[in-house]
């Protein structure tokens, strides 16, 4: 069955429209904020830091340096495809909406169902991980500079004060994050410069090329060199997540089917030159690599800075970085927020009457923002006892992320010649493109539930398989027991516009 194809002189609110959806949220980000959006969730100042001390354990050097080229080339792959299908879909509610679209008639609420839990599950684990590793860097500082010490009491206390922060100022209108997402942009791209400048001409001492290249790790207990190079690509992958965010943000976006497929892809190329600069500037200057990784900081980051710097100028490099990581959190409660506001739209949530309903003076998602900061507090609480517990927060973020990411494609790629571009699209790399994609995200999917230190004790186990499994029993029993008859069913009360007149209600089922 061919799909619907949006006019070139339509409006974005006519394209909404004719897709079902009522447009309600404020339309005023520009294209250039859509892509910072992106690029501060992305945030290699927050992603690469906070695991960096995870690869110079999982691999070291070699794997920090290589897998960052691997994954960020793989990532292009995956990002395109998603960008293609957002250009035909620009809607807050993204890849569960693009999955319901592409999918076979009669299965499709259920290929959107599961996209948009996965979905879900992701946006609140990459905020859980985001801030977590800021409230980490933020506690390596105030131990440096007022002997707060880095316990995982305090580090929790932090995380749950930057939690409330951005959930505050996303109560905001969009312009105001707009505003600050663009300046995180500057912040990210100099504070780069600054730190790798400084690291390359301050330090007497640096390691060799070979070091920073081909210098393997492996502080694991496992024995397999090749496994732990697989499991150390977690380092760079993570960093890769949150560019959904462009999509998420159509719906407040002008030019959305062009600017928010340029956001998705701009995002991930700039971050991977940059990103690769700051690891290089980061693996050259360090001075003790053992000292690093048994710094009382907890952060190896904080230490290399210090051993390289001193004392004072290594403590504004992590006021920087703390910064860039402040900004990071507070896209990425936005774009989680606006994924749950569109979901409960359709219904998909416990209390999704709740979670739908926009403030009337912002037009933001007001509650949606307060349950994306507090589902990311719970699942951070694990570290009070489990201490790989921010590792399998990065693992659970990127599973759930990119399984949502890559339905669409997979379902795309079903369609043939049937699926209609919209402004944005690939040409005839479409399809070669989006293959690679579906096969990479397999991979890393098995990869990243695997156990990553041995022995497998308590306190060492790999917890994202349970998470994810959980949530995945957990919207199946749903699914099966209730929603397969009325999730994105205009024929269903529950869906049905005219007798469920909330105004900022979709008809997602277009």
């Amino acid at each position: 069955m061919p799909l619907d194809i949006p006019s070139v002189t339509q409006t974005e609110e006519e394209r909404l429209a004719e897709l079902g959806i009522t447009q309600t949220l404020d339309r005023s980000m520009s294209g250039r904020q859509n892509f910072a959006v992106s690029f501060t969730i992305i945030s290699i100042l927050s992603g690469c830091l906070t695991m960096y001390g995870f690869g110079m354990n999982t691999g070291g050097p070699a794997l920090i340096m290589w897998g960052w080229v691997l994954v960020g080339l793989m990532t292009l792959f995956v990002g395109l495809s998603m960008a293609e299908v957002c250009s035909s879909y620009p809607t807050s509610a993204g890849l569960y909406f693009w999955a319901h679209k592409l999918a076979p008639q009669k299965s499709a609420p259920a290929w959107a169902w599961f996209t948009g839990w996965f979905n879900t599950l992701g946006q609140v684990a990459v905020t859980a991980g985001i801030d977590f590793g800021a409230a980490s860097f933020l506690n390596a500082y105030l131990n440096l500079q007022f002997s707060y010490a880095a316990t995982p009491v305090h580090t929790i206390t932090l995380f749950g004060v930057i939690l409330l922060l951005h959930a505050i100022v996303n109560t905001f209108r969009v312009r105001v994050v707009g505003f600050f997402n663009t300046v995180s942009v500057w912040w990210h791209l100099i504070g780069v410069v600054v730190i790798v400048g400084a690291l390359l001409l301050i330090p007497d001492k640096h390691q060799s090329p070979g070091f920073v290249f081909t210098e393997f790790v492996n502080n694991t207990g496992w024995g397999s060199a090749v496994y732990v190079a697989l499991i150390g690509l977690l380092m760079a992958q993570y960093t890769f997540t949150g560019y959904d965010a462009s999509a998420h943000m159509t719906e407040e976006t002008k030019n959305a089917s062009v600017e928010g497929p340029k956001g998705i892809v701009r995002s991930i190329v700039v971050s991977w030159v940059a990103g690769f600069v700051l690891l290089f500037g980061l693996t050259f200057a360090i001075q003790s690599y053992t000292g690093a990784l048994k710094s009382g900081t907890g952060v190896p980051p904080a230490q290399i800075f210090m051993d390289a710097l001193g004392a004072s100028t290594g403590k504004l490099m992590l006021l920087v970085i703390i910064g860039a990581q402040l900004f990071c959190g507070m896209a990425s409660v936005t774009a989680n927020s606006r994924m749950i506001y569109a979901f409960s739209r359709d219904g998909a949530l416990p209390f999704s009457a709740v979670w739908h309903k926009l403030h009337p003076g912002t037009r933001t998602p007001t509650n949606a923002v307060w349950l994306a900061a507090g589902g990311a507090f719970v699942l951070g609480l694990p570290y009070l006892f489990n201490t790989t517990a921010y590792a399998a927060v990065t693992s659970i973020a990127t599973i759930g992320l990119y399984i949502a990411y890559v339905v669409p494609t997979l379902l795309r790629l079903r369609q043939g010649e049937n699926f209609r571009r919209g402004p944005w699209h690939l040409g005839r790399w479409s399809r070669p493109v989006g293959l690679v994609a579906v096969g990479w995200v397999v991979i890393i999917t098995v990869l990243f539930m695997l156990p990553q230190l041995n022995p497998v004790t308590l306190e060492t186990f790999n917890y994202a398989p349970i998470t994810v499994g959980v949530v995945l029993v957990f919207a199946g029993t749903w699914w099966f027991v209730s929603a397969r008859k009325w999730f994105l069913n205009p024929q269903h009360p529950r869906s049905n516009p005219s007798q469920n007149p909330t105004p900022e209600r979709a008809a997602s089922s277009g």
